[in-house]
């Protein structure tokens, strides 16, 4: 069969939409290197942007770099290429997250899950994480339905919560964000990936015209970057009144559970975007164990849970910086 190499402006697309995808505080922890040779793309983790106060195991770190490996894979699909990818395929080396073989085959017809994952790569570039309220809709069934079978199609769970569940994780997400507040290494850890654009022009972190608004009722579930600083013109207002909440859960909780969990995420992020609906995270709670593990639904949970995800009909919110493909790309012989 005729394979074709890959061109540069391919292969930088290929990397610019991977890096679209959302990572804890926006720190984009991940690195990426061609090799001409063997065709493949790899994946490694950026340790250096790693958070070892709110993330010391660098499971949120993995979930991040697992959206990206996601929107490379749609990306692939997108430009007519075969993606062969393997996670941890270097065990001696833990930050080699995955290996992608990209090849063209232009006599090859395209397989149903190629097609399924091309599908997504209008969403790219219009996912954005919201931290604005949303209003009281109730997102339909059948949305709900196509949101799970995005999640399970990488491997993971995804459940709206119960009536009775959400007012736990809510409990749990207040009770985290207080946490935070009073540690002052995370306050800390936190305020160093906060942009003041008045003063700076950010590539990465979260910048301040990103915060939204303060919830006037103190209820909100989305992170307030702001903490107890104060930002001129940043109003007050009220949010969603009962938000819907979604759990996404992996069966194991080691690495390779976390990078499928990533994928899981931006799949269900984009399936959510061509529908309209609009997303942030609550995230709170899972970086302190004991509050994670609570989480679960005492129910009908199961699995281990990876991502908080609000959902809802509202702003889509702003674009975010990115790092130049510069600092982010190495092509090798």
């Amino acid at each position: 069969m005729l394979t074709r190499t890959l061109g540069d402006t391919t292969l930088t697309d290929l990397v610019a939409d991977a890096t679209a995808a959302p990572s804890m505080h926006n720190a984009q922890p991940w690195q990426f290197r061609y090799t001409r040779a063997g065709r493949t793309l790899t994946l490694l983790a950026d340790l250096d942007r790693a958070m070892p106060e709110a993330d010391p195991a660098t499971r949120a770190l993995h979930v991040g770099c697992g959206a990206a490996l996601l929107n490379l894979r749609v990306s692939a699909a997108h430009h007519g290429l075969d993606a062969v990818t393997a996670l941890l395929p270097e065990p001696s080396d833990p930050t080699v997250l995955a290996h992608v073989r990209l090849d063209i085959h232009p006599d090859a017809p395209r397989k149903p899950e190629d097609e399924a994952l091309a599908s997504l790569h209008p969403a790219i570039r219009e996912r954005h994480t919201s931290r604005y309220p949303f209003d009281e809709q109730a997102i339909p069934e059948d949305i709900r339905a196509h949101l799970a079978a995005a999640a399970r199609a990488e491997g993971a769970d995804f459940a709206f919560l119960t009536p009775t569940h959400l007012e736990t994780v809510l409990e749990l997400i207040r009770d985290a964000e207080g946490y935070d507040r009073r540690d002052p290494a995370r306050d800390a850890e936190q305020r160093h990936w906060i942009r003041d654009t008045k003063t700076e022009t950010p590539v990465d972190g979260i910048p301040d015209y990103a915060f939204g608004p303060r919830d006037a009722s103190e209820r909100a579930t989305v992170r307030d970057f702001a903490g107890t600083a104060v930002f001129a013109g940043r109003v007050r207002v009220l949010f969603e009144n009962r938000p819907q909440l979604a759990l996404l859960s992996t069966p194991g909780d080691r690495p390779g559970d976390w990078l499928r969990a990533g994928q899981a995420l931006e799949r269900v992020l984009l399936t959510a975007t061509l529908h309209a609906v609009s997303t942030s995270f609550a995230t709170q709670p899972l970086e302190w164990p004991d509050l994670r593990w609570i989480l679960r639904d005492p129910v009908f949970g199961t699995g281990h849970p990876q991502m908080i995800i609000r959902l809802g009909y509202g702003p889509t919110g702003p674009r975010t910086p990115r790092r130049p493909l510069e600092r982010v790309l190495t092509i090798e012989p």
